[in-house]
Parts: C-alpha cells; structure tokens; sequence
C-alpha cells in the first residue's frame, strides 16, 4: 500500500519505520497522521516503512487466515480503535467508529469491504452490541482502520507496506538501517518497534517437558498462542492434560471440538448439549484455581453511579509523593481491593434494594471504618491465617506491626454485615472466595468433582448475566478504574524491585484477567456441556503434572481430589512468559545482544531480578540501551516494553491508555524527526517553509 507524494519542492526524504504492522503500529500511524499537521510544518517529504509478515492492520494476532471458530472476548460495543472526548492525550481527538458503528455502516453501505464469505457476512448483518465477534470479523475492521490512516495522510507522506519479517538493525550513525528476512535493506531515520506479543525459547521446565515427550514419543506443547500451534498430532480419543483454565484454554477448546466437526445444540428445556464427532480427544482441565476465568458480564449498572472512593487519582498520587518507597501489595493493592468491594456493594443495594435487608447508607457507614487489609482476608469458609498461595496478595501478619488484632476484628465485622444485610448467599462477595472459589475442597469421587465444578460455573454465569446481578458488573468498574489509576503512578521510580517484580509484573495482570478478561458467557455454557459429554474432566486446583519416567507416560493430580490422571499429552495452556534475551523474536534478541537495548533489572539493594522486559523511558519510550543512554532514534511500545500496557484497542470512552501511549509516542518521532529535518535542511542551506494544517484535521 502507498500513498504516493507530489511535491513541487527537491526537499530531501525522512524515513520512519515501523516494526510491526498490527493494531499497535496501525494506531501510532494513525496518531501519526492526525499530529502531522501542528508537528511537521516543512514540505520535506516522508516515507513511512510498515514492517511485518502479516497483513498490516491486523497483524499475527487478529489476522483473517484464522479459524472462524475463534471470537474476541469483548462485545461489539466494547471495541474501538479511535479517540474520543474521554482522551486525555496532547493531540488531536479524531472519532470514528466503534466495531459495532462499523459494522453497522457497512451494512448501510457507507463503507466497503472487500467480497467476504457467507458465513462472514451473516456475522456482519446480524451483529449487535453485544455479540461476540469473530477474529476473522476483528480482521476486517483493522485492516479498514489502517487504510483509514492511511488515507488521512497528505500527498508529501508515503506508507510502504514491507510483508516481511525485520531481522535486524544495524547503527549506521546518523540512521539506522533494518535488515529484513526477504533480502530487503531499509535506511530509517526513526525505528519504532511495535512488535505485539511475542514467544519466547522454553524454560527449563517446559525444556525438560519437551525432550521428555520426544524421547517417550508423546505430544507436548508448551506455553504458545493457541491459534498459531499444530495440535494436528493430537489424535481421535487421546487423553490431554491441559494445565491452565484461561483464554489460552477456551481457544484450545474450541479447536479441538466445534473445530473437528462437533456441535452444540440448545434442546427445548434451554439446556445446552454437545454432540460429538468421534475426532475429539479427551481433555483433562487443572489449574491453581480449577476454574475457567469468569465470563464477560452482559448485565447493565441500574444503580447509583460508580465513582472510586479508597484509591483516586488523587490519593494515587499522595501516596507516591509521600511514600519514600513504594509497595503495590503494601500500599495499593488493599486501596484497590477495598474500592472494588465498595463498587459490588453499592451497585447491589442501589440498584436491586430487594435483595438486601438494610439501606445503603447504613452499610457504607459500617463499611467505611473497615482497615482495607482485613478486606483482603473476611471470609466465612476461609481463616485470615490460612497460608494457601492465592491469585493476589494478603496481608502477612509478622509484617503488620502489632495490627493483627485489628485486622482479625475487621475482617470478622465484614463478614457480619453482609450476614447480617445481604439476603441471598449468592450476593454475598469475599475477596479470598472469589479468588479461590474451590477453597479447600477435598473430594474422592471424580464425579461429585465435575459437579462441583460445573456448578460453581452455573452460578457464576448466572452472577455475570442476570440483570438481577449487576453487582458484579459494579465490580468490574471498580476494577479496571483502579487499573487506569495505578497506570498514572506505575513508572514512578518510588517502586521497590520487589513489588515491580512481584507484584506489577506478576500476580497483578493475571488477577485482573481472571476477574475482567474472561471469555463470553457461551464459552463457559458449552465448557459445562463438553463436560456433561464426557469430552472434558476436571482435575481440581492446585494442580501438579509430572513426567512419569518409567511409565513413559504424563501424570496429573491436584490439591483438590487424591485421583491421579495419565496422558499421553500435555498443554500448557498459556502465553509464553516475557522475556526479551530468550525472545523467540530474531530483532528483539539482537537489540539485548547489540546492546542497543536493554533488558529492564530493578534492584534496590535489598532485592535485584529482570523483568524480562525492554527498557523504555517512560516520557517518549525511547530505548534505552547497555550504555544507560536513551536513544535519540530507536522507540518502542507493546508487551514485551516495561511500559503499562492494557490493550491494542479498547471500550470506547475509557481513555484508553494504548491510545494515550499511541499519541506520546507519535508525537515524540515527530517532534524528533523535525529535529533531524531542520538539522539536514540548515546544513544543506535549505529553508524550512512554514505550510496551513491539513484541511482533513481542521475542525
């Protein structure tokens, strides 16, 4: 694709270059695009380089070759590549459509897409706000936005797509020149590496899994991106451990049912049942929760309106600039907890006053006085000193300063007054339930495990899309309010290595998905069907797995049941873990082993670890390299960057901060590329004229 220039004027070329062709990069062109006119007042003509082997504007991970099984796990409404009147970025706001809109639009004809099958186009007529669409349908409305970007460029701007891989980039002093896997060369004066997720080489672990299985002869695959691994060698009947419950779970799933010919079929009593085809294997599910993450929510708020309370903006940034040193489990994390009960509760008795025996006012009063920690551990199946590892941290009471007491009376307050005002068990929400809703279970018989297991998910599919039970969407706005505030105060150096290590890079983000990016609600209906088929077996929480070496054979158990299970194939239902030195990504390697960049290792004297992520500074994501400079070329924006990082797209009307990301990073190259030009055009006695604002960005 080229958007070709017609410029009367012999002014030299500047070219950018863009790693990664997918949503990330797609959203810095068009960030691009709409701060060109303010930031880039020369007629100095561009070339933009878009480098990667998938199609640019979906890339590797919403490309179209994919199964039309697969789906996002956002509603149609929930999804948007534009800015609007909630971003709070230095650029100019340009609207567009949400996925929905677009859709929509494309039904009208006022926009075209190319000629798609049968089956895509029903998808596109029937779509509503709250449907899950396919990746195939996420496919079309990326590639759609970049061409939109695109075409929001002015003649003296050239994007050249290369379908390529960039293998490497070599300093040449004054530019940097990108070799690719096709035999191309391309001379840049900016990189800007958006490169998505990445693999990485096994760990040690998943090494010895790997030899294990190819020396017994068995199927392994470790932590990878589902839609891209070649589950072809599992056979009709095979027995699959399969350690995880996540998304990496659910795609599996499908692939390995629905995707070999099987069907589910909704009889006239509303149940759902799976019919197989005889290809499937049998699958045997485990986790450290033994549940699948919870569904999106489909209900809609009905009471008072969400606000934080415990852990503002401002209390935010209060506590970062009175703390000498900052602790997420410590210092935050019980701010957070307390304010995402405080968004269930208040949702529950304003909105659905029937379900609960007393007035909101009276429950806030009590609650209110509440130390946040004991929060973290009320519950009345679960003792405040139980020790089982849990998806998020608690409070440990050698380190609470002669506060045990006070936390051990609070935590059983708590658990008082929802008793005592919350009608319906079910309504009732603890933290350490939510998080390890088997607790501590012990049970021998594999059947009363499978019951156990599909109706816990019965029950928490009811809370997620029963209009009755919004409460739980009140939580879910809690939550990711507290995620967007953290992400205003999570480059501060005040962090300890430990907590950054720890806590913002470990336990965090996968707490946050297990309550907030779970998969639709029919991925977990038919999950229970495929169960009551006898095509999946739950295994419990705390799930081990071992190589069996002299049976030659796989074997798991949990926490949860003494039964034992063998295979003759094992998944690690996950994505790789981050770690750019072992990066299964030739350039992100070579920019650790050049030393032009550089793997982030916090220490703080008491404790030293890597992050397994590229440093970037936080003002502009330029990277930093081995020798402690930031450079003044190379930028980077993704996962795999020390950067916070929620998203390529996201729900309209959240100032999203990909988009926020997106439009600093934009205009840092353009503000550093007009650096260069006036630099080269001075030297070459050129002047630099002055040029009006592109009429497409004038209001």
């Amino acid at each position: 694709m080229s958007h070709a220039p017609n410029s009367p004027i012999d002014l030299p070329e500047f070219q950018i270059a863009l790693i990664g062709g997918g949503p990330r990069g797609a959203g810095v062109l068009e960030r691009l695009a709409a701060n060109l006119p303010e930031l880039w007042t020369t007629d100095a003509r561009i070339v933009i380089h878009v480098i990667d082997p998938h199609p640019a504007g979906p890339g590797r991970i919403w490309r179209f070759a994919q199964s039309p099984l697969l789906k996002l796990n956002s509603m149609a409404a929930d999804v948007t590549m534009f800015t609007d009147e909630s971003s709070t970025i230095d650029g100019p706001v340009r609207p567009g459509p949400s996925l929905i809109e677009w859709a929509r639009l494309v039904n009208a004809g006022g926009i075209a897409i190319p000629r798609v099958d049968a089956r895509l186009r029903q998808e596109i007529e029937n779509l509503s706000p709250a449907s899950f669409p396919t990746r195939r349908l996420q496919s079309l409305y990326l590639s759609w936005f970049f061409a939109d970007a695109v075409g929001l460029l002015p003649e003296t701007v050239t994007v050249v797509v290369h379908q390529a891989s960039a293998v490497e980039t070599i300093d040449e002093g004054p530019t940097h020149r990108i070799r690719l896997d096709d035999g191309v060369s391309i001379t840049a004066d900016i990189v800007l590496y958006s490169l998505g997720h990445t693999g990485a080489e096994a760990e040690p672990e998943h090494a010895a899994l790997i030899d294990f299985a190819r020396r017994r002869e068995l199927f392994y695959l470790p932590p990878a991106f589902t839609a891209d691994a070649d589950t072809r060698p599992i056979v009709p009947g095979q027995r699959v451990i399969v350690r995880g419950m996540g998304l990496a779970a659910v795609d599996l799933t499908v692939l390995l049912t629905e995707g070999r010919g099987g069907s589910f079929d909704r009889g006239d009593d509303g149940v759902l049942r799976y019919t197989a085809s005889g290809l499937e294997p049998r699958l045997y599910f485990g986790s450290r929760r033994g549940v699948p993450y919870h569904s999106k929510i489909s209900s809609t708020l009905v009471g008072e309106r969400p606000e934080a309370r415990y852990f503002t903006p401002s209390i935010a940034r209060s506590l970062e600039e009175s703390l000498p040193a900052l602790d997420l489990s410590v210092d935050v994390w019980p701010l957070i907890a307390k304010d995402v009960l405080w968004g269930y509760y208040r949702e529950l008795f304003t909105g659905h006053p029937e379900r609960v025996e007393s007035s909101w006012d009276s429950f806030a009063q009590v609650f209110d006085r509440l130390d946040p920690r004991a929060l973290l551990l009320a519950s009345p199946h679960i003792d405040v000193d139980d020790s089982t590892p849990r998806g998020h941290a608690i409070p440990v009471f050698d380190a609470l300063a002669g506060d045990d007491d006070l936390i051990a009376h609070d935590a059983q307050a708590f658990v008082d007054l929802v008793e005592g005002s919350v009608a319906y068990a079910d309504d009732r929400l603890f933290l350490p339930e939510l998080d390890r809703p088997l607790g501590g279970a012990l049970v021998a018989d594999p059947g009363e495990l499978q019951d156990l297991v599909r109706d816990y998910i019965r029950t928490d599919l009811a809370l997620r899309t029963r209009p009755e039970h919004s409460a739980t969407l009140g939580l879910f706005v809690a939550l990711l309010t507290s995620l967007f505030t953290l992400s205003d105060i999570v480059d501060s150096p005040k962090w300890t290595a430990q907590s950054r290590v720890r806590d913002i890079h470990g336990w965090w983000l996968g707490y946050f998905s297990f309550i907030a990016s779970g998969p639709p609600a029919h991925r977990l209906e038919e999950l229970v069907a495929l169960s009551e088929a006898g095509i999946v077996e739950f295994l419990g929480a705390g799930i081990w797995v071992e190589a069996d070496e002299e049976a030659g054979i796989f074997k798991a158990g949990s926490a949860t049941t003494p039964v034992t299970v063998t295979a003759s194939a094992l998944v690690d239902a996950r994505l790789p873990a981050t770690a750019i030195a072992r990066s299964d990504n030739e350039l992100l390697r070579s920019l650790v082993t050049s030393g032009a960049g550089l793997e982030e290792v916090v220490s703080d004297g008491a404790f030293t670890a890597s992050t397994g992520r590229l440093s970037v500074r936080q003002l502009d994501t330029r990277i930093l390299g081995a020798g402690g400079q930031h450079s003044s070329r190379l930028y980077a924006i993704g996962p795999y960057t020390n950067s916070p990082f929620v998203g390529a797209f996201s729900r309209p009307r959240t100032n999203a901060i990909s988009f926020r990301e997106n439009d600093k990073v934009a205009r840092a190259i353009l503000n550093r590329l007009a650096e260069l030009a006036e630099e080269r055009l001075s030297s070459e006695g050129l002047d630099t004229p002055a040029r009006p604002p592109h009429p497409a960005l004038i209001d």
